[in-house]
């Protein structure tokens, strides 16, 4: 499956851009729509150049595919598409969840996955971040959309 434009739009909605290299809330380097690294696997560094918005969007399209590769493998149930897009921003996120994938994989009730989701992954740096907490709901509400 591929992503959809709603999955996109949802995960450049929290992303962000920025057009020159920043710590995330982890102190990771990044560059664009959350970026960390570029096409070929180089890390983005805080001494990189700046980029415009037209090459963020290229980056974060050269990337996406990568994180659509990990649900791909990792879901062996078939999903909607809300269900993919939600996962596939999830991943983006978080670099993908055994834990959540086998929730899915195991076809786990509404209230178990969306648990899952509202009460992982919403840290960063030893703390709960709002934002992060947003971005969960949304992605369990987008995955148990009809």
């Amino acid at each position: 499956m591929k992503t959809s434009k709603k999955g996109i739009d949802l995960i450049l909605s929290f992303e962000g851009f920025s057009s020159k290299p920043y710590l995330d809330s982890a102190g990771i380097p990044t560059i664009g729509y959350g970026n960390t690294y570029y096409p070929g696997g180089k890390k983005v560094t805080m001494k990189d150049p700046a980029i415009t918005k037209e090459k963020g969007a290229e980056l974060f399209a050269s990337v996406l595919p990568t994180y659509e590769k990990i649900v791909n493998s990792n879901v062996k149930v078939p999903l909607t598409q809300n269900q993919f897009d939600a996962l596939v921003s999830h991943a983006y996120n978080t670099g993908g969840s055994d834990g959540l994938f086998s929730l899915v994989n195991k076809k786990a009730g509404e209230v178990a996955i969306r648990n899952w989701f509202t009460t992982k992954y919403i840290t960063a740096g030893g703390k709960v971040l709002n934002g992060l907490i947003r971005r969960r709901k949304a992605e369990a509400d987008l995955f148990f959309a009809k």
